[in-house]
């Protein structure tokens, strides 16, 4: 079950119902199984005080994946999305907000299914998984 939290005002998620589909596509064309996974979307000062809390560091990020998963083949998990970063990193990459939101929840998704990217190897391993799953959402019919 994909669940979707928004607690930031003003923000709307749209095409619940495609995003869900396109994550479970996702999963499964991994080989797993989606449990639970919960999306939450976040400010800047939210997210911030995870970041401190349950990770030490104290720098903004646009997003914190926490993995849930207890059996293999499944995967469950929290992902933190930061929609301020979400909004300023699609400036910053000329991208619009939408793109840069179907980036940021692929990315937790990716973890969850073992991609890295702390080494410049593993960053770009995760880039191309990244691409790849915005081009299957842009496939699906709304």
């Amino acid at each position: 079950m994909i669940n979707f939290n928004v607690e930031v005002e003003g923000f709307r998620l749209t095409e619940r119902t495609k995003k869900k589909s396109w994550l479970k596509n996702l999963i499964q064309s991994h080989g797993k199984k989606v449990g639970e996974l919960n999306y939450i979307f976040l400010s800047d000062e939210d997210l911030l005080e995870i970041n401190i809390q349950y990770l030490d560091h104290h720098t903004y990020t646009d997003i914190i994946t926490f993995d849930n998963s207890e059996e293999e083949k499944m995967i469950e998990g929290d992902i933190f999305i930061s929609v301020d970063r979400v909004r300023e990193n699609a400036q910053t990459f000329k991208v619009s907000f939408e793109q840069e939101l179907l980036r940021v929840m692929a990315h937790g998704v990716l973890h969850l299914l073992g991609l890295k990217d702390k080494t410049e190897e593993d960053s770009k391993l995760m880039r191309a998984g990244e691409e790849k799953a915005i081009a299957a959402y842009l496939r699906l019919e709304s």
